[in-house]
C-alpha cells in the first residue's frame, strides 16, 4: 500500500508536468529513467527519493517543497499529542547522562505501553 505522502507528492509532480506541458516521456528522459517509472512516480505506487525529487523540480523549474503543499497532515500514523506529564518525563530521561540507563528506561516504558494496547 502507498504512504499518503507518495500519493500526494506523486500527484503534485503530474500537475507541475502538465502545467509545463511536458510529457512523461520528457520527464523521464531529463531523470535517466524510462516513461513508466514516471508513471509509477505519478500514482504514488514507488516511492521518490530526495535526489529524483530534487532533479524533477529543476526539470520542472519549481523549488523542491512545492510537492508538499497542500499536505497538511500525515495520516498514516498520527502521534498523539504531548501532555504536560509526558513533557515532564521526557526532559527527566533526557537529563539522565547514561545512555544504558536511559535504553533500559526506554524499553521499561515500551514493554508497559504494549501491556497497555494489549489489555485495552
Amino acid at each position: 500500500m502507498s504512504h499518503p505522502v507518495d500519493v500526494h507528492v506523486g500527484k503534485k509532480l503530474k500537475e507541475f508536468r502538465l502545467l509545463r506541458g511536458m510529457t512523461q516521456t520528457e520527464v523521464a528522459e531529463g531523470l535517466g529513467i524510462s516513461f513508466q517509472q514516471v508513471q509509477k512516480y505519478e500514482l504514488g505506487r514507488n516511492r521518490i527519493s530526495a535526489s529524483k525529487l530534487f532533479e524533477v523540480s529543476r526539470i520542472l523549474a519549481i523549488e523542491p517543497g512545492e510537492f508538499f503543499a497542500g499536505f497538511d497532515q500525515i495520516t498514516a500514523s498520527p502521534l498523539p499529542p504531548v501532555d504536560d506529564e509526558s513533557a515532564k518525563i521526557a526532559s527527566m530521561v533526557a537529563r539522565i547522562s547514561d545512555t544504558r540507563v536511559r535504553a533500559q528506561i526506554r524499553s521499561f516504558i515500551d514493554s508497559l505501553s504494549t501491556t497497555d494496547r494489549k489489555a485495552g
